[in-house]
Formats: structure tokens, C-alpha cells, sequence
């Protein structure tokens, strides 16, 4: 099988958009963009450009434009093409076989995003011939939402009033999960964790072009505010406080009252965010710079104290009872149960559930930020009428349109890059066989990677090294989203004081 992740593929893009579809938003720049987001995050490179912007679908292959790409193909200058979906490279179901066919025979690749189809593969290869039979109707790709509220009546005798947390509105006394707003205040979780601070976090989200639920750009004090309420976890608690603002006092715990609802995030990501910003509050210094050793922060003493590592020593070491483990043994060891807890096929399972979670969770932001374009769009419609009609000025024209006509520009740049995240997940959704061999080559590739790929890989995949008295424990997370952790104890190793 070939390796489609080969760095430095050649690639092309083929981008096709009607005069029809342009008439509908599509433009060719946003096709171009997606395409160009994703051979990126493949490491691959871009060498051509194929436009047929305005041709119909129903015949291509005599284009000029498809004339010079398959001349490209054939002299090996590109050995991919990279379009959006079925549709845009032809509606003519024999054009699509006969493309299938030509790239084929000259050992190049296929990859429609939307699809997610790489004829590389012998299952790419089937579901575009599938797929290619349909392709002469325009179909509109659906994605399924399932929104299960699930939800504990509150049974205090009490109402309950006042706002819904951010990502849930109110509905018959439950809360209910805004699919638009969970997305980004799920998004807002991860940024966090990766990078710790609140500020990096206002400042992403305000880029992309996202507001808080009235409107407003996000602050410091509105990330922290979401990202310490508990309802995104699953369990929402109300009438905690008697007063407003700094006059505000807690109430006793026995007079809360607690709604549970449908989580936005995992319990263990709530739980890891929260901790960040406790140990943030204590310390009130910023984060510090990256760990040189690869378990700097992960490894743990049985007394409870971290190990460290001093200069010029090669072991890991407690300040606190002085014990000790070799700084080479202790990796050895790290590697030979990275291949044990990859060896499980029902363990790898598993994980492959917290990947189609972590594609849904993509899908939904994907969704939440087309709903933002549209509604944005909707209010700069809105406005243009008011000044129409003459019901508003010239000046209040701009003081409403420019706005919104800025916050469009910033949306509409960040969808392609979010499309093609989503596509990335898709294409690269493995089977447990995959990750088993993956596992392996893992294993034997371990010695020479970079320590800054060791680290990503252990960061992901480790919570905690627990180092005692002759024995090890690590604990492991399935993956950065997953809502459970699960534990491997290691065989008892030799005494490392």
C-alpha cells in the first residue's frame, strides 16, 4: 500500500465551481483555501492549480484545464488531487470512472474531502466507484446531530430563574445544550489546556470571529467564567450566592440546588482545565517554559512529591526522600507499556470511540461557525433594509455594518482551515489492525525520534508516573478528550535507590 503521508507529496488542486454555485456563496477562493489547509496538515506540497471556475460538471475531461492536469499526472510532475467533493471534479459518472481509472494506471491518488475518499487505499478505491454513481445529482452532504437530553428533574421545591450557563438555554425547567454555543466553549477547554492561559484563549476566539452570547468580544473574565462553571461537566448547581456583584455572599452548600444535564466536555478535561487555574491562583506566576526531560512535570514520587532532574545527573530525583531512577531505565520502561497498552485490540477500540467523538466534536464546531456566518450575514441584511427604508442614517449604517461586515472577513477566512481539520480526522480514521501496527512501528522508530515528538506523544497519552519503592505506575489517558482514565501497573522493576 502506498504511504499517502509522505512529506513533500506533490499535489494538486482541482477546483470547479459553477456559475450557479457561485450565485449560491460558493466561491472558488474558499474551495482553494480548504484544499490548501489540508495538504498542509499532510505535509504535503502544492505544486498546481487547476481552475475551472464557471464550467458545468456535466463534461470536463476535454477542459483544457483537465487536459493539463492529466498531462502532469502522467509525467509524474503531481501524484495527487486534492478537491472538495465528488461533484467538483464531474456529475458525469463516466468521467468519474475514467478518472479513477487513469490515476490508477499512472499510480496517483484521489482525495475528495468531503467524502473523505483516498483512492491510495483499496476501500478508497470501491467507495469512489460507489459514490461516483450518484454523483450525477448535486447532493448536499448531511450531518447527523444527535442532541440526547438526558436530564435529572431539579426536586428542591425551588425555581429555577435567572440565565442559562453559555452552551445550554432553558426548556421546560431542564437544560438543554445549545449545539452552536457548546461548540466554542468546548473549544475554549482545549485551547486552555494547550496553552494556559485565559488571555490566548479571549484572543483566539475573538480572531476567528467568535462573541459571547450577547454579542460582545471574549474577555479574560468570560473565559474563566465558563471554564470554572460546572454544567459543562454534566451537573449545573444554582442559588449558591444571596447578593449581587461584590456584596455577594455563598450559601450554604445545603441550600443549593443541582440540575444535571447533558456534559459539553469530558469530566476528566473539566477537571484538568480547573486544575491549571488552581495551580495558576496559587502560585500566581505565569507558566514556565518548556520541560527539557521528557517526563519533567509527569514524573511523581509514592511520598507525593515530582522528581526532578539535576545537571549533569542522569536520573530522575526526590527532593523530598531522595529516591531515584535512571533517566534511561525509566524511558525504556515508558516505552515497552506504550506497546502493551497499545496491544490490547479492546483497549484500541476504545480509543477509536473517543476518535469519532473528537470528529463529532469537530463537526460541531464546523457547524456552530457556519451558523455564525449565516446569522452575521443575516444582521448586515437586516441593516441594509433599515437603511433602505431610511430608518436609520448614513452614520448609524456604518456604526452597525462596518462591524459586522469586519467580523464576517474574520469568520469566513477561519472556515477553511476548520474544514479542513475536519477532513483531516475523516481521512485519517484508522481500524484497530492500523493502530496495532502502528503501535509497533512505534515502538521500533522510539530510539531515534526527537525528544520533542516523544514529548507530544507522552503528553498525550500519559497523566501521571508514579515511581516508588521497586515498582511503577502510570496512568493513562485514552485520548485528550476522553471521560475516562484508565491505570496500568508496571511489573516490578529492581530497587532504583
Amino acid at each position: 500500500m502506498k504511504d499517502n503521508s509522505v512529506v513533500n507529496k506533490s499535489v494538486g488542486i482541482w477546483i470547479r465551481v459553477s456559475t450557479e454555485d457561485q450565485a449560491k456563496g460558493e466561491s472558488p477562493e474558499h474551495h482553494e483555501e480548504r484544499a490548501r489547509s489540508y495538504a498542509k496538515s499532510r505535509g504535503w506540497q502544492v505544486k498546481e492549480m487547476y481552475n475551472l471556475a464557471g464550467q458545468s460538471g456535466k463534461a470536463v475531461m476535454q477542459h483544457p484545464e483537465a487536459k493539463r492536469m492529466m498531462a502532469d499526472i502522467k509525467r509524474g510532475h503531481v501524484t495527487g488531487l486534492v478537491f472538495s467533493k465528488l461533484a467538483r471534479l464531474s456529475r458525469n459518472r463516466r468521467e468519474l470512472e475514467d478518472f479513477s481509472e487513469f490515476f490508477k494506471k499512472h499510480d496517483a491518488d484521489l482525495i475528495s474531502l468531503s467524502e473523505a475518499i483516498d483512492t491510495s487505499t483499496a476501500g478508497g478505491r470501491m467507495f469512489f466507484h460507489l459514490l461516483g454513481v450518484f454523483a450525477q445529482w448535486e447532493r448536499e452532504e448531511i450531518t447527523e446531530r444527535v442532541n440526547a437530553s438526558v436530564l435529572v428533574r431539579a426536586k428542591l421545591g425551588k425555581s429555577i430563574n435567572g440565565k442559562a450557563p453559555y452552551g445550554y438555554q432553558w426548556k421546560e425547567r431542564k437544560l438543554i445544550i445549545v449545539p452552536e454555543e457548546a461548540a466554542i466553549r468546548r473549544k475554549a477547554y482545549e485551547l486552555f489546556v494547550q496553552h494556559r492561559r485565559k488571555g490566548h484563549v479571549a484572543q483566539h476566539l475573538n480572531t476567528a470571529g467568535y462573541r459571547t452570547r450577547d454579542g460582545s468580544i471574549w474577555r479574560d473574565t468570560t473565559i474563566l467564567r465558563i471554564l470554572q462553571e460546572s454544567s459543562a461537566k454534566g451537573v449545573y448547581f444554582f442559588n449558591r450566592v444571596v447578593g449581587n456583584g461584590w456584596n455577594s455572599q455563598p450559601k450554604p452548600e445545603s441550600e443549593w440546588g443541582k440540575v444535571e444535564c447533558d456534559p459539553i466536555v469530558s469530566e476528566a478535561l473539566w477537571n484538568q482545565a480547573n486544575q491549571i487555574m488552581e495551580e495558576q491562583l496559587k502560585s500566581w506566576k505565569k507558566p514556565g517554559k518548556s520541560p527539557v526531560h521528557l517526563f519533567s512535570g509527569l514524573a511523581h514520587c509514592s511520598c507525593g512529591h515530582k522528581m526532578y532532574v539535576k545537571a549533569n545527573n542522569p536520573k530522575y530525583f526526590c527532593r523530598n526522600c531522595r529516591n531515584k531512577i535512571p533517566i534511561a531505565d525509566l524511558e525504556n520502561i515508558v516505552r515497552d507499556e506504550l506497546k502493551v497498552f497499545f496491544g490490547q485490540p479492546e483497549r484500541i477500540a476504545g480509543h477509536l470511540q473517543e476518535a469519532d467523538r473528537n470528529l463529532a466534536e469537530k463537526g460541531a464546531l464546523l457547524d456552530a461557525h457556519q451558523h455564525e456566518i449565516q446569522k452575521v450575514r443575516d444582521e448586515m441584511k437586516r441593516t441594509h433594509q433599515l437603511y433602505i427604508q431610511e430608518q436609520i442614517t448614513s452614520q448609524g449604517f456604518g456604526d452597525f455594518y462596518k462591524p459586522a461586515e469586519a467580523r464576517l472577513n474574520q469568520l469566513v477566512a477561519e472556515l477553511p482551515k476548520l474544514e479542513a481539520e475536519v477532513d483531516f480526522l475523516k481521512i485519517n480514521k484508522l481500524s484497530v489492525d492500523d493502530v496495532l501496527h502502528e503501535a509497533n512501528a512505534l515502538y521500533d522508530r522510539w530510539p531515534k525520534l526527537p525528544v520533542p515528538d516523544k514529548r507530544k506523544i507522552v503528553e498525550t497519552l500519559i497523566e501521571k508516573i508514579t515511581i516508588g519503592d521497586g515498582e511503577i505506575d502510570i496512568m493513562f489517558s485514552h485520548l485528550p478528550s476522553s471521560e475516562e482514565l484508565c491505570k496500568s501497573q508496571l511489573k516490578l522493576i529492581p530497587k532504583c535507590r
